[in-house]
């Protein structure tokens, strides 16, 4: 009640003194002293115009030093020095037309300020301008794009053979994530099985579903591929994994993917931070609701033998008793449960992309 109290004062104050500089015009006005006044006020403002621009960069240059640290977490993964190599690039040349046209903006302002006999200058065409500003610009437009359509082709484009797969499903509000299990294979899902007990909609008649297996956390392993599938359930997602520079959407009925490889595991990177609870974290940076910020997954980096053992001790979707009597009641209901057949296939929501033929060499001897 005490800040409507606030705010309402403030508006009032605000109109009382519109209304004070409008008698003051109007005076002015019927007193002739009106012209002098303008040419006061515009001096001024174009003062003012300067002050803002000195004072309004140096409050830039001050947040963007004091917060850079927050900006540009460490880099953990192979991709991520070119990401940032090309965004910086990006941010530079964009900056530095940045600050030419507004510094001549506000310059101008002053410089060109309202004296009584002058009048502007103005032509109406110029080819040379009109050249240098239309040539100049597209071929730096040209070459920051080609840039980065080389490296999102790349990184979305398929994964190395041996690469490990897993697949994010985003909705309202947290991750589900599942691994394949030793067939290296996910096996099919289909939207119409999802309940309680099946998230994911496992179409378990399919051979290559019933090794699968979900997670409460992401691992991967140190210095390896890692495909990541991606779907959502109900709207539009995020997946957003700020240390390994990985931005995908999770679009609802159109599988996308994204394949990196992470350099530093998670201990070594709580050493280097000197943060011993730091963890990788999987966030949603699309706005998806009221519980759009619980959308947080951690992310564990693991040596390779470490997530070797980690797999191996991974419960299959087949030995999860409730899910199993679950499916068994959806396939029953909607007359689905045939997962093994190409017209089941084909209506289900398959995975994008290749499964590897040649799993990490250590896994494949699980």
């Amino acid at each position: 009640m005490t800040a409507l109290t606030i705010l309402l004062v403030l508006v009032l104050l605000l109109v009382v003194f519109g209304l004070l500089f409008r008698l003051q015009i109007l005076t002015s006005i019927f007193s002739g002293s009106y012209v002098k006044e303008i040419g006061m006020s515009n001096r001024i403002n174009a003062l003012l115009m300067l002050v803002f621009m000195v004072v309004g960069g140096a409050a830039f240059f001050w947040s963007f030093a004091n917060n850079f640290s927050k900006m540009n977490p460490p880099i953990a993964s192979v991709h991520g020095h070119a990401m940032e190599k090309m965004f910086w690039t990006t941010m530079i040349v964009i900056g530095v037309a940045f600050a030419i046209t507004q510094a001549l903006l506000f310059i101008y302002s002053y410089k060109y300020q309202h004296q009584d006999g002058r009048r502007a200058y103005f032509f109406a065409h110029n080819n040379k301008i009109e050249v240098i500003w239309t040539i100049i610009p597209a071929i730096v437009m040209a070459a920051l794009i080609f840039a980065g359509w080389k490296a999102w082709t790349r990184i979305t484009g398929p994964a190395p053979k041996d690469a490990i797969v897993l697949e994010v499903m985003g909705k309202q509000f947290n991750w589900l994530v599942r691994y394949p299990g030793r067939d290296m294979k996910l096996g099919v899902v289909n939207y119409r099985l999802i309940d309680a007990s099946n998230d994911f909609g496992f179409d378990l008649s399919d051979k290559s579903a019933l090794d699968d297996f979900t997670a409460s956390e992401i691992h991967v392993p140190k210095g390896h591929p890692v495909l990541i599938k991606i779907r959502s359930r109900d709207v539009l997602h995020a997946v957003y994994m700020p240390h390994f520079r990985v931005q995908m959407y999770a679009v609802p009925g159109m599988p996308t993917r994204f394949w990196f490889t992470p350099t530093t595991t998670t201990d070594e990177m709580r050493a280097k931070l000197g943060n011993p609870k730091f963890n990788y974290e999987l966030a949603c940076n699309q706005i998806c609701g009221k519980g759009h910020f619980a959308m947080k997954l951690n992310i564990v980096v693991d040596e390779p033998d470490d997530y070797v053992a980690w797999f191996a001790a991974q419960t299959p979707v087949s030995k999860n008793a409730d899910l199993m009597a679950s499916f068994k009641q959806m396939s029953q209901q909607t007359g689905l449960g045939k997962g093994n057949s190409k017209a089941a296939r084909a209506e289900a929501i398959e995975e994008t992309g290749e499964t590897p033929a040649v799993p990490l060499a250590a896994q494949a001897s699980l």
